[in-house]
């Protein structure tokens, strides 16, 4: 079989395209993904920065304050008046730590009866996606799965670097 002279550099340009398709197709879905938030947290009532807090509880919870600040990468003065915007809210709890050694140490957790109106404010975007996986086979889904998982994993060392530097 002959090799047309070329096809490499064809194939590494259709490869870069492809690449930088895939990165921007990943800038567009951060971007619509931040305005469905921003509406969701408008529809609370509660901030933007406050909503990306309560997922993080709703997820990792209970968490300490101090390593909810660390995973959100806010300062623990910032996290503390999230948390009080968000227990006035109604939508978590602190309460004494059982597990800490330091009997003043608290954990927060999220209110899970206010999760129904989160559910519903995000019902139009899940029913789309679960149309959009329909489309896809098991096989297929894995690969895409696994992909965002690296790919949230790349922007977590990222963001590890630039909180280091």
């Amino acid at each position: 079989m002959s090799s047309v002279p070329g096809d490499g550099v064809d194939a590494a340009r259709r490869r870069r395209r492809s690449t930088t398709a895939v990165k921007e197709a990943l800038r567009e879905l951060r971007n619509q993904l931040s305005l469905l938030n921003h509406q969701v947290s408008g529809r609370l009532a509660i901030k933007d920065v406050d909503l990306d807090c309560l997922e993080l509880i709703s997820r990792n919870g209970p968490l300490s304050p101090s390593s909810l600040a660390r995973s959100a990468g806010l300062h623990p003065a910032t996290m503390t008046g999230i948390l009080d915007r968000l227990q006035k809210g109604g939508w978590i709890v602190r309460e004494r730590d059982p597990e800490a050694t330091d009997r003043r140490a608290i954990a927060v957790r999220a209110v899970r009866g206010r999760n129904v109106e989160l559910f519903r404010l995000y019902s139009g975007m899940n029913g789309a996606l679960d149309e959009i996986c329909d489309e896809y086979s098991e096989a297929e889904l894995d690969l895409i799965s696994d992909f965002l998982r690296r790919a949230r994993a790349a922007g977590s060392a990222a963001t590890d670097d630039l909180s280091h530097s």
